[in-house]
């Protein structure tokens, strides 16, 4: 691309007055940037209007000198063909420096221009990716359960195909072997039809969507808009995008012998029975009967989590028994009971109807008896031990556990795991488990969805909760987490117009989430490729497969464009048009480090953009500021991060290099899953070489810190700067 290049300053915010934008502007240039405009308040319709201008006459590429990147994009945003590169000279110079001298304020102004107009000289407009052939814009929906049907019908009335397999013989789920639904309508206190039938018929009586019952999938290759599936039927059909709904499973009552005594008498029975039970309408002769909650769930032992319907299907379990027999006596032994939103007014008609709630403490409840049974617990509230005799029937609220294999994540070179290990655990895995693949995909990174380690997919619950760490594929309902009915259906619609979006993106060539929009996409130097599949091992996303000489085969719709396996490449061969090895390396190069006698030391701090940005740019407009000797630098994720950096920034003279990225870990806020665990580990490994070369580890420091933690922030940056000024002036200031 023939560059046209111009600069411009905003005055605005205090910029004006605290810098000298002449010499702002005289930095740009030793990178490029010989032209420069200023104007009072950039972001106004004159401001936009004197840059359009420009544009209209060939500028296609801007230097914007004014406010953080995350704000006003729109107003600076002309085309995906023109480069915009922001400098905040605003939130990281004017208002987080204000408390330093003139000299140091200015001194960090040039250095960010000159960052900014390095990289835009370096980065090259994007060139959208596309798929060869005609993009598949069907949606398959795995499971035909209450999710599974809610999203095939969303889909199809957002103008999408929609192919629906169930590998029962008739559609429905467990929503078809439920007698009643608890109170969906106000006053949410009268039980009501499952309407089963009629959602069926809504579903089978579309045109756009094809269903399949009795028919599993044998086999899934390709990528968003290019999924090729091959069905047990022998069909194979194409999908641009795919969505799992394949439901729950009961916790197996087995498992609760020794605590709730479950095979040792015919009535104790689960709630999964006893709902097949009301099904066929056989409830005559229950007297008395006590429902057991929490049976197996929130329990270390068994299910560590809430199963969240547990509460609300005991409650109308008990109203079907006092429908049957309004003198029977119903008992619901709970520890707590959760029925949050309208569902409360369901726990309280069980109460209105006679229901008597009995809170235990954390133990279980004794269950005994070979005819009658007698169930003894201790009741809390009253501080004394309670038996209820001559109990007809208990029912134990099993929990619901995600019909989904378990997997073991494939091992990650750069975690040192023991692979061996991590092998062996897969194949125990899958040795228990029948149906040991949903998908059966045909991925180098294993047939399976990634799973947390209660085999629920693994996503970003926060931001992306439908996603799976397979672009294109999502999950919603039950097998996503647990969920009652009502939330099912609801996470149905969502997974449909996250399936559109996709096969959207891959037609118009740009990312999905969290980059959403992103053209640009990790294109590798072949030649220079020494086949060490730490890409393809790395990449969080499954989105390079391997040939069978290890070269890494890049799926660019898969591709969430985090940059991780720019990182990880040994040999600096993946880059994108406008990220890069080089170009980041270039602008740490760019940093003036004064001589050490001047006593003005330089610290690098590469910031993720998902919350480390956003937290330096909201302690900056909460009036705090930091160290005028920190110079921040945007990454897409901490995961992207090459070590060359680390060695271009030490053998600049500067004296301390921080990263600073999401949480990390199994409470994870990385927006790329990996990508801080992966450069925490990365950072490790390179302490026995900065010893060699005669510099403390200590000058490399990687934090985490959530979006809205600015006083921990703040605390980290202090920390820092103590620990520079500790370990002294880089011996190699001045090389």
């Amino acid at each position: 691309m023939s560059k046209k290049i111009c600069g411009y300053i905003c005055k605005g915010c205090g910029i004006g007055d605290a810098l000298n934008t002449a010499k702002l502007a005289k930095a740009a240039g030793e990178q490029g940037v010989k032209e420069f405009k200023e104007h009072d308040v950039l972001c106004s319709p004159e401001g936009v209007a004197m840059i359009q201008a420009d544009v209209d006459a060939g500028y296609n590429a801007l230097l914007i000198a004014a406010c953080s990147s995350r704000v006003k994009t729109d107003e600076f945003a002309f085309g995906s063909q023109v480069l915009v590169e922001r400098v905040s000279l605003r939130e990281q110079v004017v208002w987080g420096l204000s408390e330093a001298d003139e000299e140091d304020t200015l001194m960090a102004g040039e250095d960010y221009m000159r960052m900014g107009a390095i990289k835009l000289s370096k980065s090259e407009p994007p060139t959208p990716y596309q798929l060869e052939g005609e993009v598949a814009k069907a949606v398959l929906v795995v499971g035909g359960g209450v999710a599974g049907m809610n999203a095939a019908l969303a889909a199809a009335k957002a103008g999408s195909q929609v192919i629906l397999v169930e590998k029962e013989a008739q559609l429905g789920g467990f929503l078809g072997k439920m007698a009643k639904l608890g109170p969906q309508t106000p006053p949410y206190r009268a039980l009501e039809d499952t309407k089963v039938d009629e959602l069926v018929g809504k579903v089978s009586g579309l045109d756009q969507i094809k269903v399949y019952t009795g028919t599993t999938i044998d086999k899934t290759e390709g990528a968003p808009g290019n999924f090729t599936v091959s069905l047990s039927n022998g069909e194979q059909v194409r999908a641009g995008a795919i969505i799992q709904a394949t439901g729950w499973l009961p916790y197996d009552p087995e498992n609760l012998k020794d605590e709730l005594a479950y095979g040792s008498n015919p009535n104790i029975v689960t709630n999964v029975q006893f709902e097949e039970k009301a099904k066929t309408g056989d409830l005559s002769g229950i007297n008395a009967i006590a429902f057991v909650q929490c049976a197996g769930s929130r329990d270390q032992n068994h299910l560590p989590y809430c199963s969240a319907f547990c509460c609300l299907v005991s409650c109308k379990q008990a109203m079907y028994v006092k429908a049957a027999n309004p003198e029977a006596s119903v008992y619901v032994v709970y520890k707590d009971v959760r029925t949050p939103s309208q569902s409360e007014e369901v726990y309280r008609e069980a109460q209105r109807q006679g229901v008597i709630f009995i809170r235990r403490d954390e133990t279980y409840p004794s269950i005994s008896g070979s005819g009658k049974l007698t169930l003894t617990t201790k009741d809390v509230l009253l501080n004394e031990q309670v038996d209820l005799e001559d109990l007809d029937m208990v029912v134990l609220a099993t929990g619901m556990k995600p019909n989904n294999p378990k997997v073991v994540d494939a091992p990650l070179v750069a975690f040192g795991e023991d692979q061996e290990k991590a092998k062996q655990m897969t194949e125990e895995a899958k040795a228990q488990n029948e149906d040991w693949s949903i998908l059966n995909l045909a991925y180098r990174q294993g047939p399976n969805l990634p799973t947390l380690k209660y085999a629920m997919p693994d996503s970003h619950f926060i931001c992306f909760p439908y996603e799976s760490r397979r672009t294109g594929i999502y999950t919603a309902g039950t097998v996503r987490r647990p969920m009652r009915v009502s939330q099912a259906q609801e996470d149905g619609v969502g997974a449909a117009m996250k399936a559109v979006q996709v096969i959207r993106a891959a037609e118009v060539g740009c990312a999905v989430h969290p980059r959403s929009g992103d053209e640009t996409f990790p294109e590798f130097a072949m030649q220079r490729c020494t086949q060490c599949k730490r890409c393809t091992e790395e990449c969080p996303f499954g989105a390079i497969n391997e040939d069978d000489k290890a070269n890494p085969l890049p799926n660019p719709t898969r591709c969430r464009r985090c940059g991780v396996c720019m990182g990880a490449c040994p040999e600096r061969i993946i880059s994108f048009k406008n990220y890069s090895v080089d170009i980041v390396g270039s602008q740490i190069k760019s940093i003036e480090v004064p001589e050490e006698d001047e006593e003005k030391p330089r610290a690098v701090i590469l910031v993720c953009e998902n919350d480390a940005l956003p937290v330096i740019d909201m302690a900056a407009r909460m009036g705090k500021t930091w160290s005028p000797y920190f110079r921040f630098i945007n990454v897409r994720c901490l995961g992207s991060v090459n070590l060359v950096w680390i060695a271009d920034a030490l053998s600049k003279g500067i004296d301390g290099v921080g990263l600073f990225g999401c949480r990390r870990g199994e409470d994870y806020q990385c927006h790329f899953i990996k990508g801080s665990e992966i450069a925490n580990v990365r950072m490790s490994k390179i302490s026995e070489t900065l010893t060699r070369l005669a510099l403390e580890s200590d000058r490399i420091k990687v934090s985490e810190v959530g979006i809205n933690e600015v006083e921990t922030l703040m605390d980290i940056l202090k920390s820092f700067q103590d620990t520079i000024d500790t370990v002294g002036p880089n011996p190699y200031k001045g090389f």
